[in-house]
Formats: structure tokens, sequence, C-alpha cells
């Protein structure tokens, strides 16, 4: 499974050559891409309807548009999209060569239009080669997205124990998210090989030091191991 990260919490996921685009947003100092840089992929996935995290998804409506169904509806009537799987919280798809398990962020949502409709609760992404069951499978690799959240109880009582993600991309700019205190408490609690930030240094209000999020990861006695990428680095997880 390749990992890219594009800055923010823009994710370029491929599964076996099944990709996907999450929450694409390109005007972050993070990425030397634009939209138009980027190949159309299977599947955009969107967490929630803030603008940081939706402001490119009209340059990909090719692709088929997974989300909460209030989200989608917005994003095939008022963007364009053709192709929408509308799933909800504990929910599982079949999306290519990859399964796609939607689970709950403790964050806020809305969109600046005049949009009727609510767009529904924000959410996380749990991507793995694998469908999810309750016996583990020391083959499958699982990625988690956790949206923009703060430290929630699921992550260690749901998302850990039972879905197993390898590798998790967690919040850390602080004010708005989690910051490095409560990403690294996260890491410990799903039990991750691997933390990816995300979702910092993209406006003042959330520009941290990263070895903060080193320390902390440490300092809870996780054996995760931090790395943190480059605008449009790759991380292959295996």
């Amino acid at each position: 499974m390749e990992l890219t990260w594009h800055g923010h919490s823009t994710w370029h996921v491929d599964v076996d050559g099944t990709t996907f685009l999450i929450d694409p947003f390109f005007q972050n100092p993070k990425t030397e891409l634009s939209a138009e840089d980027v190949e159309t992929p299977d599947f955009v996935l969107l967490t929630h309807g803030h603008a940081d995290h939706v402001a490119d998804a009209g340059a990909f409506t090719d692709a088929t548009v997974v989300s909460v169904p209030e989200l989608t509806t917005y994003m095939e009537e008022d963007v364009g999209f053709e192709s929408a799987i509308g799933m909800n919280i504990g929910g599982t798809v079949e999306c290519g060569e990859a399964f796609v398990t939607m689970h709950r962020a403790d964050h806020t949502n809305g969109l600046n239009t005049d949009y009727e409709y609510s767009l529904g609760m924000p959410v996380g992404f749990v991507i793995s080669d694998k469908k999810p069951t309750q016996e583990a499978d020391p083959d499958a690799t699982t990625f988690y997205h956790a949206g923009d959240t703060g430290l929630m109880s699921e992550m260690k009582d749901v998302i850990g124990p039972y879905l197993e993600p390898d590798a998790a991309a967690l919040p850390v700019g602080d004010h708005y998210t989690m910051g490095p205190t409560q990403a690294a408490i996260a890491a410990d609690w799903l039990d991750v090989d691997h933390v990816l930030p995300m979702h910092y240094d993209s406006f003042p209000p959330i520009e941290i030091d990263t070895d903060d999020v080193v320390r902390e990861v440490k300092a809870t006695g996780s054996d995760a191991e931090v790395h943190v990428l480059d605008g449009d680095e790759t991380f292959t997880l295996e």
C-alpha cells in the first residue's frame, strides 16, 4: 500500500492498483502540486465539508465520491460528481481492491454555501486490502485516516482492537484538532506501528514543531515510529 501525503489532510492511497484521494486541498504550503497536476483517482474520500478538505474536490468529478450521504448528495448536485457511494458510520464498502470502513471523528462540519441540508457528521476512514472481521488477519495491510478529530475513546475500544490499523495519519496541529500530546495518546491507543502526522503548518494557528510529536509518542511508551513526511512524499506500508 502506497501512501502519499500532499500536505494538510490530503492523501493519495494506492491499494493494489485501486487509487484513492482523501480530502483534496492543494492550496497548502507543503505541496508543489495543483489539483490539475494530479491524475484522477478511482475514488475521492471526503471526511467532512470544511473548505480545507473539499476545496479541490471539483477537479476530480470523474471519480466516485465516498462520504456520508449528506455530503455525497451535495457533491452530486452542486459539484458535479456523477458517481457516489453514500455510506455511514460503522459501515464497510468494497472499493476496487480495497475495503473502506467509516468511523466518526470528533469535530464540527459545515460549508459556506446556501446548501439547505446538513452535511452530516465528520468521519475518518480505515482502508484495508482485506475485509475487516473479528478474526485477526496477519496478512492484512490497513491504514487509518483519522480526519479532523480530537482524542476519542473509540480509538482504544473499537478502531485499534477490531480494525487493527498498521499506520495512522493523525492530525497534530492543535487548535482545531488534536495536538502532539493527544495525537500521541491516540497512537498508543490504536497500537499502530507507524504514525504519519498531518493537518499542521497550513495556517498560523496550526504551526507546530514536529519534534514534539516524536517526543510525545515516545513518552507514551509506544513502539510506533513517527514518519514526518515532506510534501508529496510517499510512504510504503507493507
